[in-house]
């Protein structure tokens, strides 16, 4: 890692601080990994503090705001699922209107105020539940939040939305704008770049999940509160800290209008006839495909699959310009245009498969809550283990994971595969969707023996909480292909200025997970309670069938698993070539001779 760095550094010195485009605008050259200590230091704060005041959201609106358990679980999911969808609307904001650092610098202030109001929440006096005993917990005989209280709770939980939307699709693409492509020592800088990003990333999470909490549930929750609030302002201090550095990249313009203009254009050439339908390399000779300029382009070949798409391309009198550009961008696309949305919806099917394993996590670390709560949690006679610190488990066995992965297991499947990768990224993630549901039959198998020896003991179970840690361990392996594996499709199988869009998917696809938890839960709810029968999921989980459901889960994990091979075996990798930038010239010369090409 230290040897890209350097490298990086050498190039991006401070002797050469701005480089020329063409047009004879200038732009600071990237300073790769002189920025990172800034990006980095942000990210790891910023992780901290919202994962501090968020991953015990559940226990604190039951514990303090008097708020029943299903309601509080449903409360959790929805906000988790509109925390995580927004990152779509900012990607769009970013790229269309502000640029990724003032997104990032906007969307770090918002934080900030949500986390500000949850430490009042939990410290002023007029802002605070009457709390309860500990045999009216559950919340049926406790006084109810006011509609202040709940004010200002929900407008918390709304700036903190807001600041993750904007933060979490624009904080790992700011760090890579920082880094020369055209260079080779700066390309693997920044792959020891995500190395830290994402190791930085993991240890802020764990530093969250248990010194953060245990602070939050044993000593107070305000101090609990306000160590994540330090954090976030430190992360915005540390931001600008480094302003002077960063390389800015302006907003390019939305690619849904890039999308939408492929769709309109596709469909009003919709009864033109594509030339030479069986000969895709002679159909680029014909259809509009004008040279792309930057520094580093992944020029995308055409290919026939979604051919309706290619009639976008077909050039009539008049759809060009003199200096070879489309006159009108919702007539005519260039086939780099056509195949970028190619990608998008190849990889779209792809994308709601991971729905199904992010609802076995969100199902897990929902209720495991709940279970925890009626389970023995000390860890020898003295300490008690906080209740989401337990989550932890899966964080800590998916870290230890990732480098026998990386380390062990790769290279005795690139023995027998022959793929550098070991396996290819599809397979990865259906590993991940494979183990996911038997991490579900065995949280099953657990709580049916939870639950027999809560009801035998008066509702408290003698169990130890680490009972629950092979199904976690389970979760976090498959998280490590699936979640991972996600992570990595994306950015290698997107087109380069979509991986805006590409993170926000990823989080996308853990938002539809937690709606989808939220609906089945809600469902099942009603389901199983008709005709006077007891529900599967109660807010005394010892009285309901929490087994059942979870069993329920995995067969709709199998279910997915099916639906996942059957979009695997369709899908079509990206294939893409390598362009220098060209130079007016030869983009001129290449744009006349395609033009004649057509007119013959």
């Amino acid at each position: 890692m230290a040897d890209a760095g350097a490298g990086t550094d050498a190039d991006a010195g401070a002797a050469v601080p701005e480089v020329l485009e063409s047009g004879g605008r200038r732009r600071r050259r990237p300073r790769g990994w002189k920025c990172m200590p800034f990006i980095i230091g942000t990210e790891t704060c910023e992780k901290v503090g919202s994962i501090g005041v968020a991953a015990n959201l559940t226990v604190y609106l039951v514990t303090r705001f008097n708020i029943g358990q299903l309601q509080a679980t449903n409360i959790t999911n929805i906000f988790y699922g509109t925390l995580n969808f927004s990152p779509l609307l900012g990607a769009f904001i970013s790229d269309a209107y502000l640029g990724r650092f003032r997104t990032l610098a906007y969307g770090s202030f918002a934080s900030l105020l949500g986390m500000l109001g949850l430490t009042l929440s939990a410290s002023l006096p007029a802002l605070k539940v009457s709390s309860c005993n500990q045999t009216t917990q559950l919340g049926e005989h406790c006084n109810s939040p006011s509609t202040l209280q709940l004010s200002v709770l929900y407008l918390s939980l709304g700036f903190l939305i807001i600041g993750g939307g904007a933060i979490r699709p624009c904080s790992l693409p700011f760090g890579v704008d920082q880094f020369d492509m055209t260079d080779e020592k700066s390309r693997k800088g920044l792959n020891s770049y995500y190395n830290w990003y994402y190791g930085t990333t993991s240890a802020a999470l764990v530093f969250s999940m248990t010194i953060i909490i245990y602070i939050q549930t044993k000593i107070s929750w305000p101090i609990g509160f306000g160590i994540p609030t330090f954090f976030m302002l430190m992360a915005i201090i540390i931001l600008f800290m480094g302003t002077r550095l960063y390389v800015h990249v302006p907003p390019e313009g939305s690619i849904f209008t890039g999308i939408a203009h492929v769709l309109v254009a596709s469909f009003k050439k919709r009864r033109l006839k594509i030339p030479c339908p069986g000969d895709t390399n002679q159909q680029e000779l014909l259809l509009y495909n004008p040279p792309t300029r930057g520094n580093r382009i992944f020029r995308l070949p055409l290919t026939s699959q979604f051919r309706f798409l290619n009639k976008g391309t077909i050039v009539r009198e008049g759809d060009i310009n003199s200096d070879g550009s489309a006159r009108n961008p919702w007539e005519l696309c260039s086939i780099q245009q056509i195949e970028e949305v190619k990608c998008l919806i190849r990889i779209v099917p792809i994308c709601i498969s991971g729905i199904m394993c992010f609802v076995a996590l969100a199902q897990q670390y929902t209720y495991i809550i709940l279970q925890i709560l009626t389970m023995d949690c000390h860890l020898g006679p003295h300490f008690e283990i906080p209740a989401a610190s337990v989550i932890t488990i899966s964080f800590i066995a998916l870290t230890v994971f990732m480098p026998i992965y990386d380390r062990i297991l790769v290279p005795m499947a690139r023995r027998f595969t022959g793929v550098e990768s070991g396996i290819t990224l599809l397979q990865r993630q259906g590993i991940g969707l494979v183990i996911s549901p038997i991490s579900m039959v065995v949280a099953g198998l657990v709580e049916c023996k939870r639950r027999n020896s809560a009801l035998s003991n008066g509702g408290k179970s003698p169990l130890s909480v680490f009972w629950l840690a092979p199904q976690l361990v389970l979760m976090g392996i498959a998280e490590a292909f699936n979640a991972v594996g996600q992570i990595e499709f994306y950015n290698k199988q997107f087109p380069e200025h979509m991986l805006t869009l590409a993170g926000s998917l990823f989080f996308v696809t853990l938002a539809g997970a937690n709606y989808l938890s939220t609906a089945l839960a809600s469902i099942t709810g009603k389901v199983t309670s008709r005709d006077g029968h007891t529900s599967w999921l109660t807010d005394n989980i010892n009285l309901g069938k929490l087994d059942y459901y979870f069993y329920f889960i995995a067969l709709m994990g199998v279910l997915n698993l099916f639906y996942f091979l059957i979009c695997s075996h369709y899908y079509q990798y990206k294939s893409m070539s390598l362009y220098a930038e060209e130079s007016i010239e030869e983009a001129d010369k290449e744009i006349e001779i395609n033009t004649d090409v057509r007119n013959k």
